[in-house]
């Protein structure tokens, strides 16, 4: 007696999705920095990018994201999947950017076809997504409770000044704090939604209008349950002794932090030496 053969079902892909401010667990040297000095990393890589956004400088940071990565141990589900939506963007971008010519160029029989333009998109491209992995690995080796004592330890030179340091600190905190909180909350918001009925709309004028109302819905119901978390956290913040206690934990580099400054002083040196070894 024979079984029918079964076909093999099509199995879609699982896409993962953008997970900020939750960092990976582990017990790294990455792991266990300051959290002011991967701020501060991010602040020289931002400068660096602005005066010399060259591709040597695109090439060195993104090694140092590498290697970084590597060294907290930072798995590659950790990577969102990018939507088809924003691939055909970059497609579209890359497109219009091409008829702007420009050396270099190369001929096609009696045609000369410049790439300038293509290559001053990808180069963009590639300079926002190397500052991109140097801020997901301060998410993703940092703890958001420490942000806060961090900054308000980096502030403090500006309370001479008599600016409110303290304040900026406690609202930085309790944002860094309730962003995973209400996208969680929005998540399921948006996964009661779409399993909720509907009813069959027959013309264009029913089907926007049905799609105002759930967007009004939505946003009713999100104000609401931003407001009952905000109270909730309010009550959790006096029962703990406020809202100085936020930045008032110790925070202080240590010798790993000075290392770590070096290097990243050396990458700055190295990328300066090649911008002015391609620019003569």
């Amino acid at each position: 007696m024979t079984t029918p053969q079964t076909l093999p079902k099509r199995t879609r892909r699982r896409t993962r999705p953008l997970v900020l401010l939750r960092p990976v667990p582990g017990n790294s040297p990455v792991h266990r920095l300051w959290a002011g000095t991967k701020l501060i990393v991010v602040a020289v890589f931002s400068v660096l990018f602005a005066f010399f956004p060259g591709w040597g400088t695109i090439a060195l940071v993104m090694v140092f994201v590498l290697v970084v990565a590597r060294l907290a141990v930072v798995p590659r589900g950790a990577l969102p999947t990018m939507p088809r939506s924003l691939w055909i963007l970059l497609v579209f971008g890359a497109v219009t950017a091409a008829p702007g010519g420009g050396g270099p160029t190369f001929d096609v029989g009696s045609t000369s076809i410049g790439l300038g333009g293509l290559l001053g998109y990808l180069q963009v491209i590639m300079l926002a997504v190397a500052l991109m992995g140097v801020c997901a690995l301060v998410s993703w080796t940092t703890n958001v409770s420490e942000i806060a004592p961090a900054v308000s330890k980096l502030g403090r030179p500006f309370k001479a000044l008599r600016l409110p340091v303290d304040d900026w600190v406690v609202t930085l905190g309790l944002t860094l704090r309730a962003f995973p909180m209400l996208s969680q909350e929005f998540r399921v918001l948006g996964a009661a939604r779409r399993l909720r009925p509907r009813p069959d709309a027959t013309t264009r004028r029913e089907r926007w209008r049905r799609r105002s109302t759930e967007l009004i819905d939505m946003l009713a119901t999100a104000m609401t349950v931003s407001l009952r978390r905000a109270d909730e956290m309010g009550d959790a913040i006096t029962a703990r002794g406020g809202s100085g206690q936020i930045s008032a934990l110790p925070s202080r580099p240590g010798t790993a932090d000075a290392v770590a400054m070096a290097v990243v002083l050396g990458v700055c040196a190295l990328s300066f030496v090649v911008q002015l070894a391609a620019s003569g």
